[in-house]
């Protein structure tokens, strides 16, 4: 691949049994590859951001998450509160019973909360494609674009499945070249990234990001 790798990597720990010192461990990781950003709990944002000072790994959270069931007033204080810790990078869960209602207001204005809240930090959005359908997929695809956000991403790594290829494809495909795709859980080896990348993936979300820098494959979950 002509892209550097590394910088396509969220290099991520988002396990609740999670410690301070395995989140220090994944920022100095960060640090020696140039990983895209560390993607930690909210907990754990004033730490990385700590960790990362001067560096060019951006700090990424989730919101929402991972059940995506927080209201959106809830998201939208988690997300200011994550940035006056130090967070550069939101990745929020979709509330994923409201599409599944087709409910498409409700989805829309849950992420427009965010994007509000966000102001100019990046926000990515979780899909969690493996409990919707294919036309599902394409709707919030499109109430990403509608909302101004700047990624859309498969999964949380918490559901019944993990980033697909035929999954990526569609999202790069709906929403064209104005949205980054992130592709996330089970992508464990470069073989996997290469796949997704090859999908239309821009950015990977991975719990095995050294192993991946390293050409090897992982039997570790996030």
């Amino acid at each position: 691949m002509t892209t550097n790798i590394a910088s396509l990597i969220d290099h991520t720990l988002l396990k609740p049994e999670a410690t301070a010192d395995q989140v220090e461990q994944i920022c100095a990781e960060a640090k020696k590859y140039n990983f895209a950003s560390v993607c930690v709990n909210p907990a754990f944002v004033e730490l990385a951001a700590k960790e990362l000072q001067g560096a060019e790994s951006k700090v990424c959270t989730v919101i929402g998450f991972p059940l995506g069931a927080s209201t959106s007033a809830t998201k939208a204080f988690e997300t200011k509160d994550a940035i006056e810790k130090g967070a550069t990078e939101i990745d929020m869960v979709m509330n994923i019973g409201a599409m599944k209602a087709g409910q498409f207001d409700v989805v829309l204005n849950d992420m427009k909360a965010v994007r509000e809240a966000a102001g100019q930090t990046l926000v990515k959005v979780i899909l969690e494609t493996c409990l919707l359908t294919d036309s599902e997929k394409e709707k919030a695809c499109e109430l990403a674009v509608e909302a101004k956000l700047d990624f859309v991403k498969t999964s949380t790594g918490f559901s019944t499945g993990g980033a697909t290829v035929a999954d990526v494809a569609l999202m790069r495909r709906v929403v064209g070249a104005g949205l980054g795709v992130k592709a996330s859980g089970g992508v464990r080896s470069l073989e996997d990234l290469e796949a997704m990348v090859a999908a239309g993936a821009n950015r990977i979300g991975a719990s095995s990001g050294v192993k991946i820098m390293n050409g090897l494959t992982s039997d570790s979950e996030y």
